[in-house]
């Protein structure tokens, strides 16, 4: 009995060995997934600040930039009146913030635009492509006139053909020729997108493209 007994206790001891350190392991392992799922969700630290690019906004009256920008903002549009002088808005991308500084397009406004081109990383050129043909050609002159500044030359533009949903509206394609942008934009990083207030999805991935541009940009500085 006192072998069979020996016997039994030893069994026991050896089985009690096997067994608490597998249960251990096994406690281990899900504090250990604990900690992961707990690092993953609560340690992760803020998200990288989005790049922010200073933008010139510049267009005629009439032609649609402040409309434009204020939908981009979620703003109302309801009781939108002419920029006088210049407004300054953040406009939230995913991957970036644009700081928009969009111009008076008036006449009496037009002639200090230059003045406020400094530091700015690219441009949007609104145009109301329902406009006659007196205004378009006004418009053809700024834009021209634009792609040649010295402070702008260098710089991404966006190009906007608005008020597509117009019946008098020239297409993207009739504009382009009209404004005669491959030769004078040739070299020169632009994009040309009609655009209306009633498809801002449409408006959004203009200014996503005009992104990518100011990123490649960036990165061609940081090369040099």
């Amino acid at each position: 009995m006192h072998s069979l007994h020996a016997s039994v206790s030893a069994h026991s001891r050896v089985n009690s060995g096997i067994r608490f350190p597998r249960d251990k392991s096994k406690k281990l392992s899900r504090n250990y997934m604990d900690y992961l799922c707990f690092r993953t969700l609560c340690c992760k630290g803020p998200p990288p600040p989005r790049p922010e690019y200073d933008v010139v906004c510049i267009g005629l009256t009439g032609s649609g930039k402040t409309s434009l920008l204020s939908r981009l903002c979620s703003e109302a549009t309801d009781n939108v009146v002419p920029t006088t002088g210049f407004s300054i808005k953040a406009v939230p991308f995913q991957n970036a913030i644009l700081n928009v500084k969009e111009l008076g397009g008036a006449d009496s406004i037009k002639k200090y635009w230059s003045r406020y081109y400094q530091g700015s990383q690219g441009v949007v050129f609104v145009l109301d492509s329902a406009s006659s043909e007196e205004d378009l050609e006004v418009a053809r002159t700024e834009l021209h006139s634009a792609l040649q500044h010295p402070q702008l030359c260098t710089l991404p533009f966006l190009i906007l053909a608005n008020h597509q949903d117009k019946p008098a509206a020239r297409s993207v394609q009739e504009i382009k020729k009209y404004f005669e942008l491959e030769p004078l934009a040739r070299g020169k990083s632009w994009l040309l997108e009609g655009s209306t207030v009633d498809n801002m999805m449409a408006v959004k991935e203009s200014f996503t493209q005009l992104i990518h541009l100011l990123e490649e940009k960036d990165q061609e500085t940081g090369r040099i």
